[in-house]
C-alpha cells in the first residue's frame, strides 16, 4: 500500500535550498494576521515596488509562471517526475468584451500547447473568463433575457463550443472549472451541451462537481443516467469546493437556505461516494480526484485495486495544487498512478487573487499549513542525517 509518509519521495524534485524557502514560506502564511494583512495590503504592495518580493516567494510556490512559455521549465520538472500539468490561465473578474475574448484566445493557446507536449494531459477554464458575472446569474436563475442579453448569452455559448470542440479536434481534455452556486446552473448546462456533443466515443469534456454542496452527489447521479440513456460519457473533476465563506454569507444575507454541507464530515462522505459511484460506472465515466485528502486519495487506490483497474488507466487521474500536497503527487506518481499538477499563470498583479485564496486556505483549512510544514521538517531532518 502506498504511504503518503515518505517525504523522500514527496520532496525528490526540491533542493535543499527549495526546501528552505518552501519552509519559510509556510511558516508565513500559517499566520492568520499575516494572511490578513497580505490579503488587504497585498494589491497596494505591488504598485509600490514589492512585486519582486510577491513573484519570489508565493508566487514561485503556487504559480508555474506570468506567460504560458515561463511555465515550460515547471512542466518539463514535472514531467521528469511523470507528472502531468494542468495549465490554468488564472486571470478572474474581468468584464469586457476585450477581457472575454482574450481569455478566450489564451485558453485555445493552452490547447495548442497541450497538444504538442505530452506532459500536458489536461486544460481548464472558467466560464467567468469568458462571460460577464451578471449575465450568468440571470441565465442560472432562469430569468427572461432581453434582446442584447440574448445575443450576448449565444456569444458566451459560442465561445464555449468552439473551446471544446478545439480540444476534441486536438484529442485534449478540457476541464470547465466549477463556481459559485448562483451561476452554476448555466455552468452545468453549457458543460451538459458539450459533453454531450463531444463524449460519445471518449472523454474530452469534464465538468466539476463541488461536494462541499449537499446537492452535488444527486446531481452527478442524475448526470450519469441521462449520460446513459443518451449515449454519451460523463467528464467529471471531483473536488471539495472553495467558496464556502461567501456561499453561507449570501444564503445568510439573502435569507435562503445554504448550498453548504452542515459538516465537513458530510463533505468527505459524499466525495467519497461519488468515488464509489464512479468505480462502479468506470465504463460510462472518467475522473480526476482533485484533492489534498490522504484518506480519498487511498480510498480511489483501494477501489482501483478491488476492479483490477490498472494504475495508469487514462480514466482516472489524481490531481493537486502546484506547491501543495506533493506527498500524494509524487509518492502516487512514483507508484504509477496518474497524477496532474494544476498550473496557474497569468501576471502577478492578476493572479494574486488566486495566491491570497491559497494563503487563505492553507491558514483555515484545519491542519493543511501544520501538515505541510510537519513533511517539510521531516524531510530536513532526513537530508541531515
Amino acid at each position: 500500500m502506498i504511504s503518503f509518509a515518505n517525504t523522500e519521495n514527496a520532496f525528490k524534485a526540491k533542493s535543499n535550498k527549495e526546501l528552505k524557502q518552501a519552509y519559510w514560506l509556510f511558516k508565513l502564511i500559517g499566520n492568520p494576521f499575516l494572511v490578513k494583512m497580505g490579503a488587504t495590503f497585498g494589491p497596494l504592495g505591488l504598485k509600490i515596488g514589492f512585486k519582486g518580493f510577491i513573484k519570489n516567494t508565493i508566487f514561485k510556490q503556487f504559480v508555474g509562471g506570468e506567460t504560458i512559455h515561463d511555465c515550460q521549465p515547471t512542466i518539463d520538472h514535472l514531467g521528469r517526475y511523470n507528472i502531468g500539468t494542468i495549465l490554468d490561465y488564472s486571470v478572474e473578474g474581468k468584464e469586457s468584451e476585450h477581457d472575454f475574448e482574450n481569455c478566450f484566445n489564451e485558453t485555445l493557446e493552452t490547447i495548442h500547447k497541450a497538444k504538442a507536449d505530452k506532459n500536458i494531459p489536461f486544460c481548464v477554464f472558467k466560464v467567468t473568463g469568458l462571460a460577464r458575472f451578471d449575465l450568468l446569474v440571470k441565465v442560472s436563475a432562469n430569468e427572461k433575457l432581453n434582446e442584447a442579453e440574448t445575443n450576448e448569452w449565444q456569444k458566451v455559448k459560442n465561445r464555449v463550443n468552439t473551446i471544446c470542440k478545439t480540444a476534441f479536434d486536438s484529442n485534449q481534455a478540457i476541464f470547465i472549472d466549477a463556481e459559485e452556486s448562483w451561476i452554476q446552473q448555466a455552468i452545468d448546462d453549457l458543460a451538459n451541451d458539450n459533453m454531450k456533443a463531444f463524449n460519445k466515443e471518449k472523454v474530452i469534456v469534464y465538468n466539476t462537481y463541488q461536494f462541499y454542496r449537499h446537492d452535488r452527489l444527486a446531481y452527478l447521479t442524475t448526470t450519469l443516467n441521462d449520460a446513459k440513456q443518451n449515449g454519451y460519457k460523463v467528464g467529471a473533476k471531483f473536488v471539495r469546493g472553495a467558496y464556502m465563506e461567501k456561499e453561507r454569507k449570501r444564503a445568510s444575507e439573502m435569507n435562503y437556505s445554504s448550498p453548504i454541507q452542515s459538516t465537513k464530515q458530510n463533505s468527505d462522505s459524499d466525495y467519497n461516494k461519488a468515488l464509489h459511484l464512479f468505480i462502479d460506472n468506470v465504463e460510462h465515466m472518467a475522473v480526476c480526484a482533485g484533492t489534498h485528502n490522504e484518506e480519498s486519495s487511498l480510498l480511489l487506490v483501494k477501489l482501483m485495486e478491488e476492479k483490477n483497474i490498472l494504475s495508469n488507466d487514462k480514466r482516472i487521474y489524481f490531481s493537486q495544487l502546484l506547491g501543495m500536497s506533493d506527498h500524494i503527487s509524487f509518492n502516487l506518481s512514483l507508484n504509477g498512478y496518474n497524477v496532474a499538477k494544476y498550473v496557474p499563470y497569468g501576471p502577478v498583479k492578476e493572479v494574486l487573487p488566486y495566491l491570497i485564496r491559497r494563503a487563505q486556505e492553507n491558514t483555515s483549512v484545519k491542519g493543511q499549513t501544520g501538515r505541510e510544514l510537519n513533511l517539510i521538517m521531516q524531510e530536513k531532518k532526513r537530508r541531515q542525517n
